[in-house]
């Protein structure tokens, strides 16, 4: 785990917001068994490729949703009280990992 200045969001994700995340996730997931499968059956690499390509577009959309919420709540929380310059400097870190 990583040192967050906060364990949880400001505002607490609804259960259909968890259920939009989880369910995309277990796309990917059934994506990443596809391309097993894939090299399991000894696949042309092109054709795996282009799995992998569609897996990190699929990844990165999750992570802008969820950056999306991050700054519309919890960073914007955060600038009301006082606590912006941290919770921006956390995110734009997070940001730097996140376009490696």
């Amino acid at each position: 785990m990583t040192d967050s200045l906060h364990q949880h969001p400001s505002k607490p994700r609804s259960n259909d917001e968890k259920q939009a995340v989880v369910n995309r996730l277990k796309r990917i997931e059934g994506q990443v068994r596809g391309i097993q499968k894939m090299i399991d059956e000894d696949r042309y690499c092109v054709d795996i490729l282009v799995q992998i390509s569609a897996i990190n577009a699929a990844l990165k959309k999750v992570g802008f949703s969820i950056t999306e919420r991050h700054i519309k709540h919890c960073v914007s929380d955060a600038i009301l009280s006082g606590e912006g310059d941290q919770t921006i400097e956390e995110l734009m870190d997070v940001m730097k990992q996140f376009s490696k």
